[in-house]
């Protein structure tokens, strides 16, 4: 018997989806009403979820399985009609995204902080995603803001735990729950995408491969896929099973965070090819053989070398970036004669491009690749992608970027983060360089003409809509650019991104560190911003 209770509330500040739901510490989410408070909302925001089917499922990182339980019980006492949900409340983002699609759900619910660190001190989020499989719009996301500011009651079930150890159907009140094997749908996908046969014969040829899954939730699809489906000989999956706290590692797949596999890809024994994905499987890291790849210049492979992948074989119809990564797919869309579209920082943004059919490839310099299979970034369908243009090319990634950045010119680019910075400082920071933005373009700043400065804002040309305040972009003679922004990811303090770019288009100039090319970048950065003045840092948290 189950009884459905009415729980009196009030509101709790700060409940604000940011650009990939609404990230807070465990122990807040954990606090007195404050998940079911915001799930709460979010059925609110959306007009309720009577009669809906939703998929559900999360990354496993610490309190994913209790708060699926209370989403569960949530979901039943609002009358849905159906939860979808993972085996252990596990899905990738990329592939609840695909069970959203191919089930034809009214939405989703996320449970993931995605490259955040987790464990009982780390990090938690919950997302809603819509019925395209795309995170929430902002029309939605206000929607749930402004419910979290109303609240006066939510609704649960009482009811014992459901089991989620295996695959079935089960009841939950009136509410049908349909228990899924997280890995099989997804999978499925992949193979309709991909030349797995040009990929499996590419191991069989000795073709050597290290995947980091950083013990997150791709490490099972990593498995299934890499070493059962294609072939990848035993142990090419390393960190391969999920824990609560990722096995105290950070979930960024970065230099940084992914040292052990760099190290490895830049020693004497290197793989031939080198890969990561971050807590909730939806970013990735590419790395060759002594060569690391940037989000920026893997976007643009990808969208150069399209055509090699069946699911691509007829071309795209166009691309898109965020704002703050590099031109480098720009070019390659020129080329090619296709769209290329600049978008603030956010999948969201790009969910519109990929259902009107303006754009089939899309990518953010924070390591998230997608196409318009899913309406996510997708780490692992982006390894994939790799291997599947190496197979057909016949080559080595040192040897596929270095015949791209000849064709194309390199843009070497870098991020620096300053992790944590009193939220007053940085946003001094950013009012200081907008005041400049008027004055700026014609002079000359650390040897660097100012060619260009503005506050980014985006005019969706599918809904119309606009989104203001995306951050600060100022452009260079010759191509480099500066972009400022304040991170909407973090859970303390304020992060401040900024992100650094030089075209160089002299073949003899191709192999420099990064960090030497872009100084002349740095300099300015610091002569317009005073980062260091006015953050307190001597140098950048994390460099990537």
């Amino acid at each position: 018997m189950t009884h459905i209770r009415t729980v009196p509330t009030e509101p709790i500040e700060g409940q604000k989806p940011g650009t990939s739901g609404l990230r807070k510490k465990t122990t807040v989410f954990q606090s007195h009403h404050y998940l079911e408070n915001f799930i709460q909302s979010i059925w609110n925001g959306i007009g309720g979820v009577e009669g809906k089917t939703l998929v559900l499922g999360g990354d496993g990182r610490h309190f994913n399985s209790q708060a699926a339980q209370v989403v569960l019980r949530m979901a039943a006492a609002s009358g849905a009609k159906k939860v979808i949900v993972g085996e252990r409340a596990l899905l990738s983002t990329p592939a609840a995204s695909n069970l959203i699609r191919k089930r034809g759900a009214d939405g989703g619910i996320i449970l993931s902080a995605s490259h955040n660190p987790g464990g009982p001190e780390g990090d938690f989020g919950v997302k809603y995603n819509a019925g395209n499989g795309g995170p929430a719009p902002e029309g939605i996301t206000d929607k749930i803001f402004e419910a979290t500011k109303t609240i006066t009651e939510f609704r649960i079930l009482d009811s014992q735990d459901v089991g989620l150890a295996g695959t079935g159907t089960v009841m939950l009140g009136d509410m049908e729950i349909e228990i899924v094997d997280p890995v099989a749908d997804y999978a499925e996908l992949m193979k309709e995408i991909f030349d797995f046969d040009a990929i499996h014969a590419l191991f069989r040829s000795g073709f050597t491969m290290r995947f980091d899954a950083m013990h997150a939730v791709t490490g099972p699809y990593a498995r299934m896929i890499l070493e059962e489906e294609l072939g990848a000989g035993p142990g090419t999956v390393i960190n391969a099973i999920p824990l609560p706290d990722f096995g105290k590692g950070h979930p960024d797949p970065n230099p940084i965070w992914a040292k052990t596999l760099m190290d490895e890809m830049m020693g004497d024994h290197a793989p031939d090819f080198g890969a990561a994905s971050d807590g909730d499987g939806d970013r990735n890291m590419i790395v060759g053989k002594h060569c690391y790849v940037t989000p920026s210049d893997s976007l643009a492979v990808l969208a150069a070398n399209a055509t090699l992948v069946p699911a691509y074989a007829e071309g795209l119809k166009g691309v898109a970036r965020s704002m703050p990564t590099s031109g480098a797919v720009d070019r390659v869309a020129e080329g090619l004669g296709i769209d290329c579209y600049a978008t603030p920082t956010g999948w969201k943004f790009f969910g519109n491009l990929l259902d009107a059919g303006r754009a089939t490839l899309c990518g953010e310099e924070s390591a998230g690749t997608g196409s318009d299979h899913v309406r996510e970034k997708d780490g692992l369908w982006a390894v994939l992608f790799w291997l599947n243009v190496l197979a057909r090319k016949q080559c080595l990634v040192a040897e596929l970027m270095d015949a791209h950045w000849k064709e194309y010119g390199r843009n070497y680019y870098s991020r620096h983060d300053y992790e944590g910075v009193d939220s007053e400082a940085a946003n001094g920071l950013m009012d200081h360089v907008r005041e400049q933005l008027g004055v700026l373009p014609g002079n000359e700043v650390a040897g660097m003409k100012v060619t260009s400065a503005e506050e980014f804002a985006y005019d969706d040309p599918v809904d119309g809509s606009r989104a203001e305040k995306q951050g600060l972009q100022i452009g260079f003679e010759g191509g480099s650019r500066l972009v400022l922004r304040l991170s909407g990811t973090g859970t303390e303090g304020a992060t401040l991104r900024v992100y650094l770019e030089k075209v160089e288009t002299d073949p003899a100039k191709f192999a420099l560190d990064p960090q030497v090319a872009l100084a002349p970048v740095i300099a300015a950065a610091e002569a317009i911003a005073g980062i260091k003045t006015r953050t307190g840092r001597d140098a950048p948290d994390v460099i990537t």
